[in-house]
């Protein structure tokens, strides 16, 4: 008994934070929002970063941060934080019309590699739901998976076992993708394969040292793909498919 009045008792300390916690993060996002509201940006930036401090992440959050930066005109601090948001909120409209406006305010224009059909195909289903959904989605199509395997077993009908047998080929098919899809994506969210270039102009070397061969030149604000790091150099590429050294310190990972 004593044991059991112990954990209770750890369970009412453990809930009391949790709530105390959120409250505490309300509270600092609501004076976040009237600071933006009054046009005090800088308070307003402080209040969302003391939220994210706490370890507490969220689209609006990422977004409002962003859009303080934005309204201050840090444009490369603004385009990270609205890629953040869209990392968590990758179909949210709000969210993909104002990182296309930043993007209009740097000096690099890149143009995209076309992608294969295939590769449009995946990123299309890969961009419909967050990790959540997905894994949501995958548990659903096995949960009917299984039904359908004991409607197979148990039905005497041969009409019934074909439709089951194909049905639930169907069903686990889905539940497969949809967890490897929730998977990746809970990849992507919790590693940093982007970045954003936070100097204002800097040159792409050939290899990870400051002497070897000078590639490309790109400027503040311009997102790039991490590829590898070594001894304080990542290894880069552009949207143009263009691969590039760059310091660790020229960048921050969204």
């Amino acid at each position: 008994m004593k044991k059991t009045g112990k954990y209770i008792l750890f369970l009412l300390l453990v809930v009391f934070s949790i709530q105390a916690l959120a409250i505490n993060a309300d509270s600092l996002m609501m004076r976040g929002n009237r600071a933006y509201d009054h046009q005090q940006y800088d308070t307003a930036i402080n209040m969302y970063k003391r939220v994210l401090k706490m370890g507490l992440v969220s689209p609006k959050l990422y977004f409002n941060l962003g859009d303080a930066y934005f309204r201050k005109k840090d444009i490369p601090s603004a385009i990270l934080y609205f890629e953040k948001a869209k990392k968590l909120d990758p179909n949210n409209p709000e969210i993909l019309y104002n990182i296309n406006l930043a993007n209009t305010m740097i000096p690099d224009k890149i143009d995209k590699v076309p992608q294969m059909f295939l590769k449009r195909w995946w990123n299309y289903f890969y961009d419909l739901f967050d990790a959540n959904t997905w894994a949501i989605l995958s548990l659903v199509s096995f949960s009917l998976f299984v039904l359908l395997v004991g409607i197979f077993i148990l039905s005497h009908r041969r009409g019934a076992k074909k439709l089951s047998f194909f049905f639930g080929v169907i069903m686990l098919l889905a539940s497969v993708a949809s967890f490897g899809l929730a998977s990746q994506k809970k990849y992507y969210i919790q590693h940093y394969n982007e970045a954003i270039i936070f100097v204002p102009t800097i040159t792409a070397k050939s290899s990870p040292t400051p002497n070897s061969v000078d590639l490309f030149v790109i400027h503040q604000g311009t997102k790039v793909r991490l590829l590898d790091e070594v001894d304080g150099w990542r290894k880069i590429r552009l949207q143009n498919g263009s691969i590039g050294w760059l310091p660790d310190q020229s960048m921050k990972e969204i």
